[in-house]
């Protein structure tokens, strides 16, 4: 029988590296052979126990760029190209996703947080989960996902050219978030108590970067539209404080606790509160066209790399050590 690498979250703290069967592919679907997989905020968060939707053990990896090694007749698909996964498996049923908002499906199902990830050696997926991405790297395609929710972030925050916009997180959603606001036309601002970090962003997206020591009230009367993709929910709480008079704010991060604010301001400024949960194919489509316009330079994104085995000392480290980091990649294939 044949049997892959895969790496396992057995439990909150703990990874190893597991022999798994080989899975069979049904009429249905595509096997493929993950290449690369991105880590971000929501892995960090299986590691440390912290995610509100998961059971353990799991085998983490969303962020995919995969090759295709069998696929049915007519799936459009040949062996051997490298495609972009979409991670979100709706049912295709319910009022959400009969209303074209598949991203919160009542039954949705995520790789690598509600079942099992790209993290192994061979995976199946069904053929609509997979995009072509014709004369895009593996990097750039695992680097899709994550820009794809950035993307519906700021779609769901209606971002046009006349917005004064805040980005609070310059971790690799805020990123997102900041590239495709700048992409919308919006003065972008971002703020993260990592200064590098913001810097590098900053010089990618032409976004302004607070300094260290500064703070976005500094900035003047208020923002059209905040965004916080920090993960923190003191963070998202003091965000409501940068809205300007008649602005949106989009929560893009997830926390497992209570987010209060205090109404008397949310009235006086009639807030437009959204939240921003995965993406859609529009998102993942938009991301695409940017990257094969040039306006997204990943290479300067991907800050760390490391292979199957070795992320189970390098995602330990990351997952504290998050200085320098913007986006780390296992290189599987």
């Amino acid at each position: 029988m044949l049997t892959v690498d895969t790496l396992v979250c057995v439990e909150p703290g703990r990874l190893r590296v597991e022999q798994r069967s080989a899975p069979a592919r049904s009429a249905d679907q595509v096997l493929v052979r993950p290449l690369r997989v991105g880590i971000c905020g929501t892995d960090y968060h299986i590691f440390e126990g912290s995610h509100p939707f998961l059971r353990y053990p799991r085998v983490m990896g969303h962020e995919l760029a995969v090759e295709v090694v069998e696929a049915a007749d007519g799936s459009g698909l040949t062996p051997g190209e490298v495609c972009v996964v979409n991670p979100y498996l709706s049912c295709g049923q319910c009022n959400a996703c009969l209303g074209g908002k598949p991203n919160c499906c009542v039954q949705i199902s995520v790789l690598g947080v509600h079942q099992d990830g790209g993290m192994t050696g061979l995976l199946t997926l069904p053929a609509a989960s997979l995009l072509r991405a014709p004369g895009l790297t593996p990097d750039q395609c695992a680097a899709v996902e994550f820009l794809a929710i950035g993307a519906h972030a700021v779609r769901r925050g209606a971002v046009t050219g006349r917005d004064r916009a805040l980005v609070v997180g310059a971790g690799p959603i805020g990123l997102g978030v900041a590239l495709f606001a700048r992409l919308s036309g919006a003065e972008v601002v971002l703020f993260d108590r990592d200064a590098a970090r913001a810097e590098v962003v900053a010089s990618i997206a032409a976004v302004v970067a607070l300094p260290e020591g500064s703070a976005p009230q500094e900035t003047g009367e208020g923002f059209d539209v905040v965004f916080d993709a920090t993960g923190n929910a003191r963070s998202m709480e003091r965000g409501f404080d940068f809205v300007g008079h008649g602005g949106r704010y989009v929560l893009v991060s997830v926390v497992n606790e209570p987010i209060t604010f205090r109404d008397p301001d949310f009235h006086r400024k009639e807030i437009t509160l959204l939240g921003s949960r995965n993406a859609t194919r529009e998102d993942f489509d938009r991301v695409l066209a940017a990257m094969r316009n040039g306006e997204v330079a990943i290479e300067r994104l991907i800050t760390h790399r490391t292979s199957l085995a070795d992320a189970i000392r390098d995602i330990p480290h990351w997952a504290t050590k998050k200085a320098g980091l913007i986006k780390a990649i296992v290189d599987i294939g």
